[in-house]
Protein backbone atom coordinates (compact mmCIF):
# COMPACT_ATOMS: atom_id res chain seq x y z
CA UNK A 1 0.00 0.00 0.00
CA UNK A 2 2.84 2.39 0.88
CA UNK A 3 4.46 1.72 -2.50
CA UNK A 4 1.19 2.48 -4.28
CA UNK A 5 0.83 5.68 -2.29
CA UNK A 6 4.41 6.67 -3.12
CA UNK A 7 3.88 6.01 -6.81
CA UNK A 8 0.73 8.13 -6.76
CA UNK A 9 2.58 11.00 -5.09
CA UNK A 10 5.40 10.76 -7.65
CA UNK A 11 2.89 10.71 -10.52
CA UNK A 12 1.18 13.81 -9.17
CA UNK A 13 4.51 15.60 -8.80
CA UNK A 14 5.50 14.75 -12.37
CA UNK A 15 2.14 16.00 -13.64
CA UNK A 16 2.55 19.22 -11.67
CA UNK A 17 6.02 19.80 -13.12
CA UNK A 18 4.67 19.23 -16.63
CA UNK A 19 2.06 21.93 -16.07
CA UNK A 20 4.57 24.38 -14.57
CA UNK A 21 5.71 26.06 -17.83
CA UNK A 22 2.10 26.81 -18.81
CA UNK A 23 1.33 28.12 -15.33
CA UNK A 24 4.40 30.37 -15.36
CA UNK A 25 3.49 31.66 -18.82
CA UNK A 26 0.01 32.52 -17.60
CA UNK A 27 1.49 34.50 -14.69
CA UNK A 28 4.12 36.29 -16.76
CA UNK A 29 3.14 39.92 -17.42
CA UNK A 30 2.29 40.66 -21.03
CA UNK A 31 4.71 42.96 -22.85
CA UNK A 32 2.93 46.31 -23.05
CA UNK A 33 3.77 48.28 -26.21
CA UNK A 34 2.03 51.60 -26.80
CA UNK A 35 2.18 53.65 -29.98
CA UNK A 36 2.81 57.35 -29.47
CA UNK A 37 1.87 60.35 -31.62
CA UNK A 38 3.21 63.89 -31.40
CA UNK A 39 0.15 65.23 -29.58
CA UNK A 40 -0.65 66.67 -26.19
CA UNK A 41 -2.89 63.74 -25.27
CA UNK A 42 -0.17 61.15 -26.02
CA UNK A 43 2.42 63.09 -24.04
CA UNK A 44 0.10 63.61 -21.07
CA UNK A 45 -0.89 59.95 -20.90
CA UNK A 46 2.71 58.75 -21.26
CA UNK A 47 3.79 61.00 -18.38
CA UNK A 48 1.03 59.62 -16.16
CA UNK A 49 1.36 55.96 -17.06
CA UNK A 50 4.96 55.30 -18.13
CA UNK A 51 5.47 52.81 -15.29
CA UNK A 52 2.90 50.50 -16.91
CA UNK A 53 4.46 50.73 -20.39
CA UNK A 54 7.13 48.24 -21.42
CA UNK A 55 7.84 49.71 -24.86
CA UNK A 56 6.94 53.11 -26.31
CA UNK A 57 6.80 53.26 -30.11
CA UNK A 58 6.94 56.86 -31.38
CA UNK A 59 6.52 57.86 -35.07
CA UNK A 60 10.28 57.84 -35.67
CA UNK A 61 11.46 57.68 -39.24
CA UNK A 62 10.15 57.89 -42.79
CA UNK A 63 11.94 55.96 -45.53
CA UNK A 64 11.84 57.16 -49.15
CA UNK A 65 12.43 55.43 -52.48
CA UNK A 66 16.21 56.02 -52.21
CA UNK A 67 16.42 54.24 -48.88
CA UNK A 68 17.02 57.53 -47.06
CA UNK A 69 15.56 57.70 -43.56
CA UNK A 70 14.59 61.01 -42.05
CA UNK A 71 12.90 61.95 -38.80
CA UNK A 72 13.65 61.53 -35.11
CA UNK A 73 12.15 61.13 -31.65
CA UNK A 74 11.09 63.92 -29.32
CA UNK A 75 14.00 64.34 -26.85
CA UNK A 76 11.52 64.80 -23.99
CA UNK A 77 10.01 61.39 -24.79
CA UNK A 78 13.50 59.90 -24.82
CA UNK A 79 14.34 61.53 -21.49
CA UNK A 80 11.14 60.36 -19.81
CA UNK A 81 11.59 56.83 -21.18
CA UNK A 82 15.13 56.64 -19.79
CA UNK A 83 14.03 57.96 -16.39
CA UNK A 84 11.15 55.49 -16.13
CA UNK A 85 12.85 52.45 -17.64
CA UNK A 86 10.75 52.28 -20.82
CA UNK A 87 12.26 50.76 -23.98
CA UNK A 88 12.08 53.00 -27.06
CA UNK A 89 11.24 51.41 -30.43
CA UNK A 90 10.63 54.05 -33.12
CA UNK A 91 8.68 53.16 -36.24
CA UNK A 92 10.02 53.00 -39.79
CA UNK A 93 7.21 54.13 -42.10
CA UNK A 94 7.28 54.18 -45.89
CA UNK A 95 6.58 57.65 -47.24
CA UNK A 96 2.80 58.34 -47.22
CA UNK A 97 2.25 54.58 -47.69
CA UNK A 98 2.80 55.45 -51.36
CA UNK A 99 2.96 52.20 -53.29
CA UNK A 100 4.93 53.38 -56.37
CA UNK A 101 7.66 54.81 -54.11
CA UNK A 102 7.79 51.60 -52.11
CA UNK A 103 8.11 49.54 -55.28
CA UNK A 104 11.03 51.68 -56.43
CA UNK A 105 12.74 51.17 -53.09
CA UNK A 106 12.27 47.40 -53.13
CA UNK A 107 13.69 47.18 -56.66
CA UNK A 108 16.88 49.08 -55.73
CA UNK A 109 19.40 46.87 -53.94
CA UNK A 110 21.71 49.81 -53.20
CA UNK A 111 18.86 51.75 -51.59
CA UNK A 112 17.89 48.76 -49.45
CA UNK A 113 21.48 48.26 -48.28
CA UNK A 114 21.71 51.98 -47.49
CA UNK A 115 18.54 51.78 -45.39
CA UNK A 116 19.83 48.82 -43.36
CA UNK A 117 23.07 50.63 -42.56
CA UNK A 118 21.07 53.64 -41.37
CA UNK A 119 18.85 51.51 -39.11
CA UNK A 120 21.86 50.22 -37.20
CA UNK A 121 23.50 53.64 -37.09
CA UNK A 122 20.35 55.32 -35.74
CA UNK A 123 20.02 52.77 -32.95
CA UNK A 124 23.67 53.21 -31.99
CA UNK A 125 23.53 56.99 -32.07
CA UNK A 126 20.29 57.33 -30.09
CA UNK A 127 20.24 54.39 -27.71
CA UNK A 128 17.07 52.82 -29.08
CA UNK A 129 16.11 49.32 -27.96
CA UNK A 130 15.26 48.62 -31.58
CA UNK A 131 13.01 49.60 -34.47
CA UNK A 132 9.65 48.48 -35.84
CA UNK A 133 8.78 48.26 -39.53
CA UNK A 134 5.42 49.86 -40.33
CA UNK A 135 5.63 49.41 -44.09
CA UNK A 136 2.15 49.38 -45.62
CA UNK A 137 0.42 49.33 -49.01
CA UNK A 138 2.83 46.54 -49.95
CA UNK A 139 1.88 44.90 -53.27
CA UNK A 140 1.60 41.14 -53.54
CA UNK A 141 4.13 41.12 -56.41
CA UNK A 142 6.88 42.41 -54.10
CA UNK A 143 6.43 39.76 -51.40
CA UNK A 144 9.82 38.09 -51.97
CA UNK A 145 11.72 41.39 -52.22
CA UNK A 146 10.19 42.69 -49.03
CA UNK A 147 10.97 39.45 -47.20
CA UNK A 148 14.65 39.65 -48.24
CA UNK A 149 14.89 43.28 -47.13
CA UNK A 150 13.34 42.60 -43.74
CA UNK A 151 15.44 39.47 -43.22
CA UNK A 152 18.65 41.35 -44.10
CA UNK A 153 17.69 44.19 -41.77
CA UNK A 154 16.92 41.79 -38.91
CA UNK A 155 20.29 40.09 -39.35
CA UNK A 156 22.18 43.38 -39.27
CA UNK A 157 20.22 44.65 -36.25
CA UNK A 158 20.77 41.43 -34.32
CA UNK A 159 24.51 41.41 -35.02
CA UNK A 160 24.66 44.94 -33.61
CA UNK A 161 22.67 43.95 -30.51
CA UNK A 162 19.34 45.58 -31.39
CA UNK A 163 15.77 44.34 -31.78
CA UNK A 164 13.69 44.46 -34.97
CA UNK A 165 9.94 43.98 -35.01
CA UNK A 166 7.21 44.55 -37.57
CA UNK A 167 3.55 45.54 -37.60
CA UNK A 168 1.53 43.50 -40.10
CA UNK A 169 -1.99 44.19 -41.35
CA UNK A 170 -4.70 41.81 -40.12
CA UNK A 171 -5.44 38.67 -42.10
CA UNK A 172 -7.93 35.94 -41.04
CA UNK A 173 -6.99 33.45 -43.76
CA UNK A 174 -4.72 32.88 -46.76
CA UNK A 175 -7.62 33.05 -49.22
CA UNK A 176 -8.45 36.42 -50.74
CA UNK A 177 -11.98 36.58 -49.32
CA UNK A 178 -15.52 36.89 -50.71
CA UNK A 179 -15.76 40.58 -51.63
CA UNK A 180 -14.00 43.02 -53.95
CA UNK A 181 -13.06 44.91 -50.80
CA UNK A 182 -11.18 41.83 -49.59
CA UNK A 183 -9.36 41.59 -52.91
CA UNK A 184 -8.27 45.23 -52.49
CA UNK A 185 -6.95 44.40 -49.02
CA UNK A 186 -5.18 41.25 -50.15
CA UNK A 187 -3.31 42.53 -53.19
CA UNK A 188 -1.98 45.68 -51.53
CA UNK A 189 -2.31 45.35 -47.75
CA UNK A 190 -2.27 41.68 -46.72
CA UNK A 191 -0.78 39.31 -49.26
CA UNK A 192 2.67 40.92 -49.51
CA UNK A 193 3.73 39.64 -46.07
CA UNK A 194 5.20 36.15 -45.91
CA UNK A 195 4.15 35.44 -42.34
CA UNK A 196 6.32 32.39 -41.73
CA UNK A 197 9.52 33.92 -43.17
CA UNK A 198 9.00 37.24 -41.42
CA UNK A 199 8.19 35.44 -38.18
CA UNK A 200 11.52 33.60 -38.33
CA UNK A 201 13.49 36.81 -38.82
CA UNK A 202 11.62 39.17 -36.47
CA UNK A 203 12.07 39.43 -32.72
CA UNK A 204 8.31 39.85 -32.60
CA UNK A 205 5.35 40.63 -34.83
CA UNK A 206 2.59 43.07 -33.95
CA UNK A 207 -0.72 42.04 -35.50
CA UNK A 208 -2.69 45.10 -36.54
CA UNK A 209 -5.82 43.35 -35.30
CA UNK A 210 -8.04 46.41 -35.55
CA UNK A 211 -9.73 48.37 -38.35
CA UNK A 212 -12.03 45.42 -39.02
CA UNK A 213 -14.47 48.11 -40.16
CA UNK A 214 -13.34 51.39 -41.72
CA UNK A 215 -14.68 54.30 -43.75
CA UNK A 216 -14.84 51.87 -46.71
CA UNK A 217 -17.24 49.48 -44.94
CA UNK A 218 -20.62 49.58 -43.24
CA UNK A 219 -20.54 50.47 -39.51
CA UNK A 220 -19.06 47.86 -37.21
CA UNK A 221 -16.55 47.30 -34.41
CA UNK A 222 -12.86 48.12 -34.62
CA UNK A 223 -12.17 44.51 -33.69
CA UNK A 224 -15.07 42.21 -32.89
CA UNK A 225 -13.97 39.19 -30.84
CA UNK A 226 -15.00 36.55 -33.40
CA UNK A 227 -12.94 38.30 -36.08
CA UNK A 228 -10.03 38.90 -33.67
CA UNK A 229 -9.90 35.19 -32.84
CA UNK A 230 -9.83 34.30 -36.53
CA UNK A 231 -7.02 36.76 -37.24
CA UNK A 232 -4.84 35.70 -34.31
CA UNK A 233 -5.39 31.99 -34.88
CA UNK A 234 -4.36 32.42 -38.52
CA UNK A 235 -1.12 34.17 -37.51
CA UNK A 236 -0.47 31.42 -34.96
CA UNK A 237 -0.39 28.88 -37.78
CA UNK A 238 2.73 30.63 -39.11
CA UNK A 239 4.39 32.43 -36.17
CA UNK A 240 5.11 31.13 -32.63
CA UNK A 241 2.92 32.62 -29.92
CA UNK A 242 6.04 33.86 -28.09
CA UNK A 243 6.64 36.21 -31.03
CA UNK A 244 3.12 37.60 -31.41
CA UNK A 245 1.79 40.85 -29.97
CA UNK A 246 -1.97 41.47 -30.16
CA UNK A 247 -2.97 44.83 -31.61
CA UNK A 248 -5.55 46.65 -29.48
CA UNK A 249 -7.30 49.87 -30.52
CA UNK A 250 -8.18 52.50 -27.93
CA UNK A 251 -10.05 54.77 -30.35
CA UNK A 252 -13.79 54.46 -30.85
CA UNK A 253 -15.26 54.88 -34.34
CA UNK A 254 -18.12 57.07 -35.52
CA UNK A 255 -19.91 56.60 -38.86
CA UNK A 256 -21.71 59.66 -40.20
CA UNK A 257 -22.62 61.55 -43.38
CA UNK A 258 -19.93 63.97 -44.51
CA UNK A 259 -20.19 66.76 -47.06
CA UNK A 260 -17.97 66.13 -50.09
CA UNK A 261 -18.07 68.68 -52.93
CA UNK A 262 -15.80 66.49 -55.10
CA UNK A 263 -18.61 64.09 -56.05
CA UNK A 264 -21.98 64.78 -57.71
CA UNK A 265 -23.93 63.67 -54.63
CA UNK A 266 -22.00 66.26 -52.54
CA UNK A 267 -22.09 63.93 -49.53
CA UNK A 268 -20.85 60.48 -48.57
CA UNK A 269 -20.82 58.00 -45.72
CA UNK A 270 -17.64 58.36 -43.66
CA UNK A 271 -16.03 57.35 -40.40
CA UNK A 272 -13.66 58.98 -37.94
CA UNK A 273 -11.73 57.94 -34.86
CA UNK A 274 -12.87 59.26 -31.47
CA UNK A 275 -11.29 59.39 -28.05
CA UNK A 276 -13.09 57.59 -25.25
CA UNK A 277 -14.20 60.90 -23.74
CA UNK A 278 -15.48 62.35 -27.03
CA UNK A 279 -17.45 59.20 -27.84
CA UNK A 280 -19.23 59.57 -24.50
CA UNK A 281 -19.85 63.25 -25.21
CA UNK A 282 -21.40 62.65 -28.64
CA UNK A 283 -23.69 59.97 -27.28
CA UNK A 284 -24.80 62.17 -24.36
CA UNK A 285 -25.50 65.27 -26.46
CA UNK A 286 -27.66 63.18 -28.78
CA UNK A 287 -29.54 61.44 -25.98
CA UNK A 288 -28.11 58.02 -26.82
CA UNK A 289 -27.02 55.21 -24.54
CA UNK A 290 -24.51 52.48 -25.26
CA UNK A 291 -25.46 48.81 -25.53
CA UNK A 292 -22.89 46.15 -24.66
CA UNK A 293 -22.52 43.35 -27.22
CA UNK A 294 -21.21 40.45 -25.16
CA UNK A 295 -20.44 38.31 -28.22
CA UNK A 296 -18.26 40.95 -29.91
CA UNK A 297 -17.09 42.51 -26.61
CA UNK A 298 -17.85 46.09 -27.67
CA UNK A 299 -20.38 48.80 -26.86
CA UNK A 300 -22.32 50.54 -29.61
CA UNK A 301 -25.04 53.10 -30.08
CA UNK A 302 -26.92 54.91 -32.81
CA UNK A 303 -28.83 58.19 -32.88
CA UNK A 304 -30.57 60.29 -35.50
CA UNK A 305 -29.20 63.61 -36.75
CA UNK A 306 -31.83 65.25 -38.95
CA UNK A 307 -33.42 61.85 -39.42
CA UNK A 308 -30.19 60.18 -40.55
CA UNK A 309 -28.54 57.71 -38.22
CA UNK A 310 -25.01 58.01 -36.94
CA UNK A 311 -23.31 55.01 -35.33
CA UNK A 312 -20.60 54.77 -32.69
CA UNK A 313 -18.71 51.61 -31.75
CA UNK A 314 -17.05 52.37 -28.45
CA UNK A 315 -13.71 51.02 -27.18
CA UNK A 316 -13.72 51.14 -23.39
CA UNK A 317 -12.27 49.33 -20.37
CA UNK A 318 -14.48 46.28 -20.94
CA UNK A 319 -13.40 45.79 -24.55
CA UNK A 320 -9.76 46.33 -23.51
CA UNK A 321 -10.07 43.74 -20.74
CA UNK A 322 -11.55 41.24 -23.19
CA UNK A 323 -8.52 41.65 -25.48
CA UNK A 324 -6.09 41.24 -22.56
CA UNK A 325 -7.87 38.06 -21.47
CA UNK A 326 -7.68 36.72 -25.02
CA UNK A 327 -3.95 37.49 -25.32
CA UNK A 328 -3.34 35.58 -22.08
CA UNK A 329 -5.58 32.72 -23.19
CA UNK A 330 -3.57 32.29 -26.39
CA UNK A 331 -0.25 32.65 -24.53
CA UNK A 332 0.91 35.61 -26.64
CA UNK A 333 4.05 37.64 -26.00
CA UNK A 334 2.06 40.79 -25.29
CA UNK A 335 -0.06 43.49 -26.85
CA UNK A 336 0.51 46.62 -28.96
CA UNK A 337 -1.91 49.49 -28.42
CA UNK A 338 -2.88 52.01 -31.08
CA UNK A 339 -2.61 54.42 -29.40
CA UNK A 340 -1.68 56.13 -26.12
CA UNK A 341 -3.75 59.22 -25.32
CA UNK A 342 -7.38 58.65 -26.37
CA UNK A 343 -7.88 55.58 -24.15
CA UNK A 344 -10.40 54.99 -21.40
CA UNK A 345 -8.27 55.85 -18.36
CA UNK A 346 -9.74 52.88 -16.51
CA UNK A 347 -7.56 50.54 -18.60
CA UNK A 348 -4.38 51.51 -16.73
CA UNK A 349 -5.17 49.77 -13.41
CA UNK A 350 -5.55 46.56 -15.44
CA UNK A 351 -1.80 46.66 -16.15
CA UNK A 352 0.84 45.94 -13.52
CA UNK A 353 3.44 48.58 -12.74
CA UNK A 354 6.91 47.35 -13.63
CA UNK A 355 8.92 46.14 -10.64
CA UNK A 356 11.28 48.85 -9.44
CA UNK A 357 9.74 51.53 -11.64
CA UNK A 358 9.28 54.98 -10.18
CA UNK A 359 5.80 55.78 -8.99
CA UNK A 360 3.57 58.12 -10.98
CA UNK A 361 4.59 61.69 -10.39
Amino acid sequence: MNRLRTRAVVALAVAALALLPAALAAQRPLESLWYYTDTEESWTSFQRNADRVTVIAPPGYTIDSLGLMFGGVDPMVMRLARERGVKVMPLIVNERFHQPSLRRLLADSAALARSVEQMVALCRANGYWGLQFDVENLPLEDRARFTRWFTDAAGAMHRAGFVLSIAIVHRPEEAVGPLGYHRFLFDSWRGGYDLAAIGRAADFVTIMSYSQHTRRTPPGPQAGMAWTRDVVDHFLRHIPKEKLSLGIATQSMRWYTREDASIPERARSWSEALSHAWALHLAERNGATFTWDDAEKVSWTRYAVGGTYEWIFHEDVRSFQAKLDFARERGLRGFSVWLIGPEDERVWPLLPARTGAARDR
